[in-house]
């Protein structure tokens, strides 16, 4: 029986079509620490978690039966890629899906931010009738800069234009400038000219803690700071002094260096408490539309993964995608070096299999074969693809669509 564990209440749609795809679903509303995951794991081939569970080495290792991890969510800095890799464990996540709520929420942050809503709205809940223009403005005419410019920032960045606002962007790679968006050499020059910025940055250990007390120092006196990426790339510390001093004049936070594990813990911040501050639990992507968009696509690449072998959009193994010929499929994950492809094709040969359709992709130390072949399992050529030093990882579907994991090398690359 094919067995999913989904953690982190995973929109029910991913269930459904992991069910429908003849998987035996058992889901968990919160997430695991690394000796639960551990114990939680025997037996399930698929894993699918959110942002708070983390699966390390020791996981990877742990699980010698774990054959795919989807990751409903944009970031996959949670899952060790490299341990993955060298276990043949391919790792899926949802690059697109949820990026309209998150741009949706930026907006209306700025926008909020930029009335000083937050501010007025403490003040009456505390029964203070604060009517004033003072330091509220339109968005029609002020400047947004947009640090990261992926596919979320460049979609800020062609709707803040349709409210009338410029655009300023700096990321570390070419990106071509959408409508009229302006693109700047350095943090620096953005931070002189906006009146907004906003970080929409990727988990990569080189940007953790880039955003400290000098480039809050630098941004203009009165402008707004938004961090709807990742909790670990700015000091907070540093933006509620630049808050407390007035420099700032108002932030949105929606992700945070320590987050709780599940809904209703304890949340604690320097941030707590100030005036004109939003901040929100990590809710970027968190509308209906975009958990079922992501469950779709997140269970939709597991499905086709288990059952087809397809690596389209894998972040960590080798993407390729071989049209079904109808016959039996044998899929070899490897080590990347010279003469594999020969000495697999030699153990079909010597077992008189007629290769039908076969496809190989290398990415870094690992390669990925798909061969398909009639009679995968009785000819015998499964053993000894096992017993190559090179094979990580062999797993079977027979010409009648029964899968069999064949347990890889324990040790990985």
């Amino acid at each position: 029986m094919l067995r999913a564990l989904l953690l982190e209440n995973v929109h029910p749609v991913a269930a459904e079509i992991l069910r429908k795809a003849g998987f035996e679903v058992e889901t968990r509303s919160g997430a695991l620490d690394e000796a639960e995951l551990i114990e939680a794991l025997q037996g399930f081939q698929v894993l699918g978690i959110r942002s708070k569970t983390q699966v390390t080495r020791k996981v990877i290792e742990s699980s010698p039966g774990l054959v795919a991890v989807g990751t409903f969510s944009i970031g996959t800095n949670q899952i060790d890629l490299a341990a993955a890799s060298s276990h043949g464990v391919a790792v899926f996540n949802a690059p697109y899906s949820n990026t309209r709520s998150v741009v949706e929420l930026a907006l209306a942050e700025v926008i909020s931010l930029t009335r000083r809503l937050p501010a007025l709205n403490s003040a009456l809940h505390e029964g203070i009738w604060d009517k004033t223009a003072d330091g509220a403005h339109e968005v029609r005419g002020r400047t947004l800069g947009i640090i990261g410019y992926g596919n979320i920032g460049s979609q800020l960045s062609v709707l803040a234009e349709n409210l009338g606002m410029r655009v300023v962007f700096y990321d570390v790679q070419e990106k071509l400038a959408l409508g009229n968006a302006r693109r700047v050499q350095t943090i620096e020059e953005l931070l002189e000219v906006s009146d907004a910025v906003t970080i929409h940055v990727d988990g990569r250990p080189g940007n953790a803690g880039f955003f400290g007390a000098d480039f809050f120092g630098r941004m203009k006196a009165g402008a707004i700071f938004l961090n709807l990426s990742r909790g670990f790339v700015v000091d907070v510390d540093a933006l509620r002094a630049g808050i407390e001093s007035g420099h700032i004049a108002g932030a949105a936070v929606d992700v945070f260096p320590s987050e709780p594990k599940k809904r209703g813990d304890q949340f604690d911040s320097p941030l707590r408490g100030l005036r004109n501050v939003l901040l929100t639990p990590h809710v970027g992507g968190s509308t209906e539309e975009a958990q079922e968009a992501i469950g779709e696509f997140v269970a939709g690449k597991l499905r086709d993964y288990i059952a087809t072998g397809s690596t389209t959009l894998s972040v960590n193994v080798p993407n390729l995608q071989l049209a079904p010929t109808g016959v039996g499929r044998i899929m070899v994950m490897h080590r990347n070096v010279p003469g594999v492809l020969a000495a697999i094709n030699q153990v079909f040969a010597e077992h008189g299999a007629n290769i039908e359709g076969q496809m190989l992709a290398t990415r870094g130390d690992i390669g990925y074969v798909v061969t398909d072949i009639s009679d995968v399992a009785q000819r015998g050529a499964s053993v000894k693809l096992m017993a190559m030093p090179t094979t990580v990882r062999l797993r079977i579907r027979d010409a009648f669509d029964r899968p069999e994991f064949p347990p890889g090398p324990a040790a990985g690359l």
